[in-house]
């Protein structure tokens, strides 16, 4: 099996990449070959709404890293893209990746909206890992939608996973102990209370990380 991650997180020791490289590092161990792309490293242009690939069936841009990269999303078997949510939103280094995936479909303006025909049918699983600080997951929505929109289009046998974290603002604190906890919250006035059911939360969400990245190799 073949994965590919793209994280969308500017930060090497934020929460975002911890979760990503949990799932990574235990589907290595299962077998599967794993690629991480950092999003803001990319030599990427931005899409400028030509439709030029409506015609030639790929972007028109060109003397970018689109082409590889490209191909690489094409050969995955499963695609985890990994972001901290901003503004309710992915960030921009990831959004800008994100428009680039215009180039896999047609697009046809309609009486009733658009409609969109990928140029090849993908069977792909889709897993999105978000942060984000609000202790509220329902904020992440956007993202969810914006994600399950995309496997959608892209062919009616792929499949998505989501994993929300919530209340996780600093780097590293999805690993903290409960004792580190308790101090982060205290300096940001956060009541103490919560350090028990958040630290569970966080060791839960380490775990499904974990397992999902098991999970996609073995097929369970």
């Amino acid at each position: 099996m073949k994965i590919l991650a793209i994280n969308g997180s500017p930060r090497r020791k934020g929460n975002t990449t911890i979760l990503l490289h949990e799932l990574l590092q235990e589907a290595q161990k299962a077998g599967a070959l794993t690629e991480e792309i950092y999003a803001e490293e990319l030599n990427l242009k931005y899409c400028r709404g030509c439709l030029r690939c409506n015609l030639i069936k790929r972007c028109a841009i060109r003397g970018d890293d689109w082409n590889r990269v490209s191909e690489n999303i094409r050969q995955a078997d499963a695609l985890i893209f990994a972001t901290p949510v901003y503004f309710r939103h992915v960030t921009a280094s990831l959004k800008k990746v994100l428009d680039r995936f215009r180039s896999f479909v047609h697009v046809q303006i309609t009486s009733d909206g658009l409609q969109h025909t990928p140029w090849q049918q993908w069977e792909k699983k889709f897993i999105l890992i978000t942060c984000m600080g609000s202790p509220d997951p329902g904020e992440a929505k956007p993202v969810v939608d914006l994600f399950s929109f995309i496997a959608s289009i892209l062919g009616p046998d792929n499949s998505i996973e989501s994993v929300i974290g919530t209340r996780l603002a600093v780097p590293e604190q999805v690993t903290m102990t409960k004792a580190r906890l308790s101090k982060l919250y205290h300096k940001l006035n956060i009541s103490g209370e919560l350090v028990e059911t958040d630290y569970a939360r966080n060791r839960m969400i380490l775990t499904t990380c974990r397992a999902i990245g098991r999970n996609l190799v073995l097929g369970k």
